[in-house]
Formats: C-alpha cells, structure tokens, sequence
C-alpha cells in the first residue's frame, strides 16, 4: 500500500509499457523527430483513431520539415482533414519552414530551441524532447496529470496539465534519459487505456497496489474540466467552410460559401475569423481559396 513518501512504481509501469502499450507508427524508431513533432501537433485535442490515417497521408507526402515547407500552407490545410482546430496545420507547416531556416531542415533537441518553433507549447517541446531525442524531461499531458493525482496525489481532479504536474514527475523520473523517457510513454499510456477519466479499469491496473486514490476509497473530483460544446457552435461553421474549400478543385464562390450556414452574421463572422487566422484567402474577383 501507499508510504507518505511520493513515488512511482517505476519496474511496473516499465514493465506494462512493454507488454501492452498500443503499437502506434509515432512510436517507431523510424518515425524520427519530425515524425514525433507531427504526431504531437495532430494528437492535441484529438483522438488517436483520428489521427492515424492522417499522419500516415501526412509523412507519405512530407517525410521530412523541407518537404512540407516546399509546398503551400494551403496544401497542409487541405492534407490535415477534418482532424480539427485547422490552425495547427498552418502552425505546423510554419514550424517546418522555420526548422529548415534556422536548423538546416532538423528538428532541434533542445527544449528552448523546440519552445521558440511557431505551434509549440510546454508540452509539445518536452514531448518531442523526451520521445525523439531520449532526453530526461518531464512530459505532462492530461492522462499523465490524471494517473499523477490519482497514485501521487490521492485525488481525482480534473484539468489542464501545469508547471506544478511536471515539478511533481520531475524528480520522480529515472536518471538514465531513455528511462525517464519510457516512464512518461507509460504513465500516458496508463491514463489512456486503463486509468481512464470515466470508469478506469482499477481491477486491471497493473499498479493499483501503489495507487493513494484507489486507497483511500477512490474520492470523487472536487474539480471537474470544463465541457467543450460543438453543435452550432464557430467551430462547426468554420469547419463547414473549410470543409467546402478543401474538397474544391478551385476558388469557391461566396454563393456557395454563403448556402453553407443560415445565420448570416455568424458564417461571415467566422468567414472574417478565417481570413484573419490566415486559414482562408480572398481573391480580386471575390472568391474565396485556401492560403497559396
């Protein structure tokens, strides 16, 4: 049962890693650090089933950053689909331009270097740190924050990952970077396959001998993350349009783009919204196009 003194039972997580962890392509050595990168920025808020084909299509076409970063924003629009939050499409073929300019087309190891990369966050950075270049760095995501409060901890809160989730796994790491590495692949895993937010499997759980929450009589959440609605919605309207432009051979007229939603002033505020996100363009003749 659970010390007062944190820790992680770190054979055991290693162990079920090994033997369980989904075979995923990012996950191959072959993949690479632009692989893990891509994978990264597409996995943000979206399922993995969703991903899969995409990074699949996306690698075919751009194995490496100057491939993508030849090519036109628009076309990175058009290849990510309907995975979601397009934005990160266009950051991603920015972080490619800016890794060819600034790092003779290779995706830096450190962690600052990877921070300054346009699209990539604290978690992102840490994330490719740690999965492509094996270094000791704390890789916090929302299954790691839950499997962390739940075994460390002792509670079930929900939330977004913080500077404080990663000070707690820090020191908690093993020494060697290919380990720590390993424990933040496992720890992630754990959360998404069996410590899951809604009905975990604790029977399953090949650590539940060590886990506080499970302990203590497993306590409700006292704070709960906030629910993302989809159904008219922005975002529905702004994936309508792009979902239009990418499926076109050509410019779109504003007719069509028009017939797409009936509330006239949310689809021309979110018309506004994607030009100014620089996710649509606008030609002289009125039209409207992907970014060239």
């Amino acid at each position: 049962m659970p010390t007062d003194a944190p820790a992680l039972p770190v054979g055991l997580l290693a162990q079920f890693y090994r033997e369980q962890a989904r075979d995923l392509p990012w996950r191959n050595a072959d993949a690479g650090p632009w692989g893990v990168l891509v994978s990264e920025f597409m996995l943000q808020q979206t399922p993995v089933s969703r991903v899969l084909p995409v990074f699949r299509a996306w690698l075919e076409r751009w194995p490496f950053p100057a491939a993508l970063a030849a090519d036109a924003p628009g076309d990175a629009i058009r290849v990510w689909g309907r995975l979601g939050y397009p934005r990160r499409a266009l950051r991603l073929h920015a972080a490619a331009t800016q890794i060819v300019v600034q790092h003779d087309g290779v995706v830096p190891w450190d962690v600052d270097a990877l921070l300054a990369l346009p699209g990539v966050g604290d978690y992102t950075a840490r994330a490719v740190a740690a999965f492509a270049h094996r270094q000791r760095v704390p890789v916090v995501d929302t299954n790691v924050r839950r499997v962390l409060n739940r075994i460390v901890r002792g509670n079930d809160d929900a939330g977004p990952a913080t500077a404080a989730d990663r000070a707690l796994l820090e020191p908690l790491l093993p020494a060697e970077g290919v380990a720590a590495a390993e424990l933040s692949a496992a720890l992630m895993e754990l959360g998404a396959m069996v410590c899951t937010s809604v009905r975990p499997r604790c029977d399953e759980c090949p650590v539940r001998e060590h886990c506080r929450w499970l302990a203590v009589g497993r306590p409700t959440r006292t704070v709960h993350a906030a629910k993302q609605t989809w159904h008219g919605t922005d975002r529905q309207v702004r994936g309508r349009i792009l979902a239009l432009l990418r499926a076109a051979p050509g410019a779109v007229a504003a007719d069509d783009v028009g017939a797409l939603w009936p509330d006239d002033a949310q689809r021309e505020r979110c018309v506004s919204s994607l030009l100014h996100d620089g996710l649509l363009a606008r030609t002289p003749e009125g039209t409207f196009v992907l970014p060239g």
